[in-house]
């Protein structure tokens, strides 16, 4: 199951709020150099941003840079499989993501790493919910302004309407997947190296509708260059609570509906376990502070930080809920 905003929220809550540790040189040598953290999608999107917000933080604890370099490509894989291959040393991690690691094992008949042998799960960064977000222009033309609306829109519209997404087997593609699975429509899906790309062709009236994370689409629904929907999480989220859920706004056919996202730190296989228990604990640390989780809540992630094996646990229920609905809406990536 998805942790809740309660869960997440109780567990930062638990991370330690002393001050933070000296420099790590002074601490059996690591880090020496620059350690890199790969974002397996192009810049922009929520993958990115949650990581630009933590790479400072943990230079700042650790005294080495903290270098964020985006892979994107093949909904993710292309960067986490360099990671995989990237060797234990302590110096490449992966922001992976709910499609990294939970749901491309599924969909992809050939992946180029294995996501439980090849990593070592660092700590889960945040969760956060999807929104459904609509050109706006397009939704005047069609008369959209609910749920409701849409699947209206879409049944009288079968396959003229488009959905974008981040890439192949992201949470944001499944959302849309299961949508119109358990609505009976059909959408072309347009797949992007990014939630950002995505967003500059749906502001630009390229497409339709995207199910985007809720992070990187916040500012374009503030400033009113997208319209929002509904967050496709099992609560509305605190971020705009006057949204509704997809369930609560899609009527008979979509309750139960519920796709929500996650990120988390990863490493490589072999990486020595106390540098995964200090990246784990500083970057809990990190999201324990009110700064950061004002932060991150203002954009509709909820910080989590909870530890290594805490994270194997989430990873593996999240495979097997996954598992099911990429079964469940027939989605294949050849």
């Amino acid at each position: 199951m998805h942790p809740t905003r309660r869960h997440l929220l109780a567990t930062a809550a638990l991370a330690p709020l002393a001050g933070v540790l000296p420099p790590a040189q002074a601490q059996g040598g690591w880090p020496t150099k620059p350690v890199r953290i790969v974002v397996p999608f192009a810049a922009g999107g929520t993958t990115d941003i949650l990581a630009r917000a933590l790479a400072p933080e943990l230079q700042r604890v650790f005294g080495q840079p903290f270098v964020v370099d985006n892979k994107p490509g093949a909904g993710g894989n292309t960067g986490a499989a360099e990671v995989a291959k990237a060797g234990g040393d302590g110096y490449t991690l992966l922001m992976g993501t709910v499609g990294t690691h939970a749901i491309n094992p599924s969909l992809y008949p050939k992946m180029p790493y294995d996501a439980v042998k090849d990593f070592v799960p660092v700590t889960l960064v945040a969760g956060v919910p999807n929104v459904l977000v609509i050109n706006p222009a397009r939704a005047q033309a069609l008369g959209v302004n609910t749920v409701a609306d849409f699947v209206k829109a879409l049944k009288a519209n079968p396959g003229r309407l488009n959905m974008a997404s981040s890439g192949n087997g992201t949470s944001i593609h499944l959302a849309g997947e299961l949508f119109k699975t358990m609505t009976g429509t059909f959408m072309v899906h347009l797949p992007y190296r990014g939630s950002g790309p995505a967003l500059i062709d749906l502001m630009a009236g390229n497409v339709d509708v995207m199910f985007d994370n809720l992070p990187s689409a916040m500012p374009h629904i503030k400033s009113g260059r997208l319209k929002a929907l509904a967050v496709t999480s099992a609560q509305r989220s605190g971020a705009l609570p006057e949204l509704p859920t997809v369930e609560e706004a899609g009527g008979a056919a979509l309750k139960g509906y519920e796709a929500s996202s996650w990120f988390g730190l990863l490493a490589p296989a072999g990486t020595p376990k106390d540098v995964v228990d200090r990246v784990q604990q500083e970057t809990a640390k990190a999201l324990a502070t009110p700064a950061m989780k004002e932060r991150l809540l203002a954009q509709g992630a909820i910080p989590s930080g909870i530890t290594s094996a805490e994270f194997a646990r989430l990873m593996a229920a999240e495979t097997t809920k996954w598992a099911r609905v990429v079964k469940a809406s027939g989605a294949k990536v050849d």
